[in-house]
């Protein structure tokens, strides 16, 4: 069963929270989160699951940033949510796919009792222009029979940051080794 908006409303700050929580952004069976001011993209050719992979970060300017197809960008909302007896699905506005832009095609299903912040997936078939705080994907709630046990310290709970694959560690990588995050800026000013 599919929750309405005002049956996310009445559960909201009890068994679901959003923070931050703006009621103009309810629809009638979901709730638009928003983007934060920062991306990810995989500096590799070649991106390996077995193994941590490079990445830089790239904050969005207030004209925005133009994101160039053939690329994976990762994002995250801006909004922190949390639930306690429900399954939170995301996916991309309708609008923003009608632009060639693709959120989450691989990873929208969230587990009962995922705590953090939503890491996003997107590609794009042409250049489109993206913004920081723009209402980027709809989350939805869909009730849960049977007993569940609550999703416990996975590796994505508590997020508050983009998070890049942690497929490794499932593949027996070592976790000592983690992702290597490349600042070309700071690297370049060290060199002077």
């Amino acid at each position: 069963m599919l929750l309405s908006g005002e049956e996310i409303k009445r559960k909201l700050n009890d068994t679901i929270h959003i923070d931050p929580f703006d009621e103009s952004r309810i629809n009638p069976n979901s709730y638009n989160l928003t983007l934060h001011h920062e991306l990810l993209v995989y500096e590799e050719v070649i991106l390996d699951a077995a193994t941590p992979n490079r990445y830089r970060r790239l904050e969005i300017p207030a004209e925005g940033i133009t994101l160039q197809p053939g690329l994976l960008y990762l994002g995250r909302t801006v909004e922190h949510t949390e639930t306690k007896d429900t399954a939170p699905m995301i996916q991309g506005r309708s609008s923003l796919g009608r632009l060639g832009l693709f959120i989450n095609p691989g990873g929208s299903l969230g587990d009962v009792g995922y705590c953090g912040t939503w890491t996003l997936e997107m590609h794009c078939v042409q250049p489109v222009r993206i913004y920081a705080n723009m209402q980027i994907c709809q989350i939805y709630y869909l009730q849960v029979q049977g007993e569940c046990g609550g999703y416990g310290p996975g590796k994505y709970q508590n997020s508050c940051d983009i998070q890049p694959s942690l497929m490794y560690r499932e593949l027996g990588g070592d976790d000592h080794d983690g992702q290597m995050e490349l600042n070309f800026d700071e690297l370049l000013h060290e060199s002077r």
